[in-house]
């Protein structure tokens, strides 16, 4: 039997590809990664390449705003924030981006997975 192997950024909520009900748990995290109202579709349910697809773009969205907020920023707060809040925005901004640069590489190591590519174990 093939070891079950996972790569580097493979979310712990999520058993290895092949692993007994590890599509299940794939489709249980990237539904906790979405919008509340994805659970009501049930194409979604269904079909976990098609949510792994939809999580990507939820992730990709969330990063886009984290970018948007941080050009825009100290002008958007200018008028109505001190300095000592306006650099606390973008330290929360900095810190949200860079939770999501880790989860989009493992949203997309499942969207992989479930679109059939196994890993290989490296010395």
């Amino acid at each position: 039997m093939k070891p079950l192997v996972a790569p580097p950024g493979w979310p712990r909520e999520v058993r290895p590809p092949d692993a007994p009900d590890w599509e299940a748990s794939a489709a249980a995290w990237l539904l906790d990664l979405c919008p509340a109202d994805y659970r009501t579709y049930a194409g979604l349910r269904r079909h976990v390449v098609v949510l792994a697809r939809f999580a990507v773009l939820h992730v990709e969205a969330n990063e886009a705003a984290c970018r948007r907020g941080l050009s825009e920023a100290r002008a958007s707060f200018r008028e109505v924030a001190s300095d000592e809040v306006i650099e606390a925005a973008l330290q929360t901004l900095q810190l949200e981006q860079a939770r999501l640069m880790g989860i989009r590489r493992a949203v997309g190591l499942v969207e992989d997975a479930v679109r059939g590519r196994r890993y290989v174990a490296r010395l």
